[in-house]
């Protein structure tokens, strides 16, 4: 049987596949991937409706209540100022906090919502990226959505936007850039089945680090 001792957090360019490798490496381990599932939590344990949790998923903010923000979350949200905090940082939070409660609960695959900067802290923790050059990219979500090229383009180049800007505003690295993450793989040139198998390789080699 195989097994795995990590929880596995995956960035992913959009187009770039990164959520069925996500799926196929859970599958492989035994484990749960969670996607929008992880909204689905957070919903339930805040009381934060899930659609509101859909409108502002992975979406940009305003950066000016930002430090307020975190310092709200530092005291929990027992806080006074948790009540007055705009909606989407409340939504990040709930996200936050659903993250972690799901990692308590054993090895499993997180694909995106800033995963790997919630458990940055926890050293079973294994982070990876997978990205795609724009062509491979446009021909997936083309094919997938029945898309022009032209259209494709234009959906990768807002959701890649969308994606970068919400991950460098609330954590302190840089979305998509190689030291920000454990790995980072491009699906592009491997493929599918070889970057899962790729990544699973990496997670055994990490696995067997932790037990020295």
């Amino acid at each position: 049987m195989n097994s795995t001792s990590s929880i596995i957090t995956i960035g992913r360019e959009y187009g770039s596949g990164g959520r069925q490798i996500g799926q196929e490496i859970a599958k492989y381990f035994g484990i749960k991937c969670y996607d929008k599932e992880l909204l689905e939590h957070a919903a339930n344990d805040s009381g934060i409706c899930k659609e509101l949790f859909e409108n502002h998923d992975e979406k940009p903010t305003n950066s000016f209540l930002y430090s307020l923000v975190m310092d709200t979350y530092s005291f929990g949200y027992s806080s006074a100022g948790f009540s007055d905090m705009p909606m989407n940082h409340k939504i990040f939070l709930a996200q936050f906090d659903a993250i972690k409660k799901l990692a308590d609960e054993g090895p499993c695959v997180m694909v995106g919502r800033c995963a790997d900067y919630a458990l940055a802290d926890w050293k079973d923790c294994f982070s990876v990226f997978v990205h795609a050059d724009i062509d491979c990219r446009i021909s997936r979500i083309a094919a997938k959505h029945n898309k022009s090229p032209k259209e494709a383009r234009d959906m990768i180049n807002k959701t890649d936007k969308s994606r970068a800007s919400y991950y460098n505003y609330y954590t302190n690295k840089k979305w998509g850039a190689a030291k920000s993450y454990d790995l980072c793989v491009d699906s592009g040139k491997l493929g599918i089945e070889n970057s899962v198998k790729t990544i699973i390789e990496a997670i055994k080699i990490f696995d067997e680090s932790k037990n020295k």
